[in-house]
């Protein structure tokens, strides 16, 4: 059984021909609100893994944008540990995706700010803790260390992007991040094989690298895997995917190379739809993907292992 403690936002989002520099406007086409926030999709995406049975503690307003948030969790199976802060908003996030499927988002965290440590439900029978780095620092820390103390595996998605105290660190048994991610939480700014390097004292370490796949080293070994290959649409919501499904596939046994090419398939369909939660596939769609493109590809692997530094 999984527990998520994270955060839960109405995305606001905006397609355009590209995403605005500084000082610029430009002039948007499709807008959409959907389900969002990193905590909120990653349980989406774990409930959606099947077999594993999904809990979120999170943080909403009283007010109109709870409800849509609350409705998408629920439908996906998700239970719901809700703290209701007085007048603090539901979280929200505007986001602007271009042509290309990138996105610029920029989040105001409105109750997401107010999860404390006492808010954390008891832990018996969970056998997962996903955390990420849209709540507050210390309450992270705080649930990362009741999780700890309670035999429960602690995986934290360092996102957004900060530097973190060794004390976290310390108690995380998973750690997942992107590139720029990496370089942030190692404090290096070399080769993935080097960063990876700095965090020995991290078990396990998945670094996500978009089109190139991902690397992880995990009890001492280093295991790769492929992109799939999709057209992206939208990659909002990707990276969310793949954490809920890995976690998802680790608490049902699997070991890490087959947790890897799931979680790996569930965030390249991910890619292929609008949207956050609402792009999250299921686990059926996940394993016809990976049926279909089962077989290694040698020569993305060669430059993937060439691209992290390994070669």
């Amino acid at each position: 059984m999984i527990l998520v403690a994270g955060s839960a936002n109405l995305d606001f989002v905006v397609r355009a021909t590209h995403i605005p520099g500084p000082g610029e406007t430009v002039l948007g086409r499709e807008f959409k609100t959907y389900p969002g926030g990193k905590g909120a999709n990653q349980a989406v995406a774990s409930a959606r893994a099947g077999g594993a049975p999904t809990h979120m503690l999170l943080a909403l307003g009283s007010d109109a944008f709870a409800a849509p948030l609350e409705k998408s969790l629920a439908d996906a199976g998700v239970v719901l540990h809700t703290v209701r802060p007085l007048d603090q908003p539901t979280g929200t996030a505007f986001i602007c995706v271009s042509d290309d499927a990138e996105n610029a988002i920029t989040v105001a965290p409105g109750a997401n700010a107010c999860l404390e440590p006492q808010h954390l439900p008891p832990l018996t029978g969970f056998t997962h803790l996903l955390l990420q780095l849209e709540t507050p620092l210390p309450s992270v820390t705080a649930y990362a260390q009741a999780a700890r103390a309670q035999g429960v595996t602690v995986v934290l998605n360092a996102a957004p992007a900060q530097a973190l105290p060794a004390e976290l660190l310390a108690l995380v048994d998973v750690l997942v991040v992107n590139e720029g991610e990496l370089a942030t939480v190692s404090g290096h700014s070399g080769s993935i094989a080097q960063c990876l390097e700095r965090l020995q004292h991290v078990p396990t370490v998945v670094v996500t690298l978009g089109h190139h796949g991902c690397c992880t080293r995990h009890q001492g070994q280093f295991f790769l895997q492929q992109a799939f290959d999709i057209t992206p649409v939208d990659t909002t919501g990707a990276g969310d995917t793949f954490c809920g499904s890995l976690v998802a596939a680790l608490s049902q046994g699997a070991d890490m190379a087959k947790a890897l090419q799931t979680a790996s398939a569930a965030a390249a369909l991910a890619c292929t739809r609008a949207g956050a939660q609402s792009s999250i596939p299921e686990a059926t769609e996940v394993a016809k993907l990976v049926r279909e493109q089962s077989t290694p590809n040698v020569a993305a692997l060669a430059a993937l292992r060439q691209f992290c530094g390994l070669a």
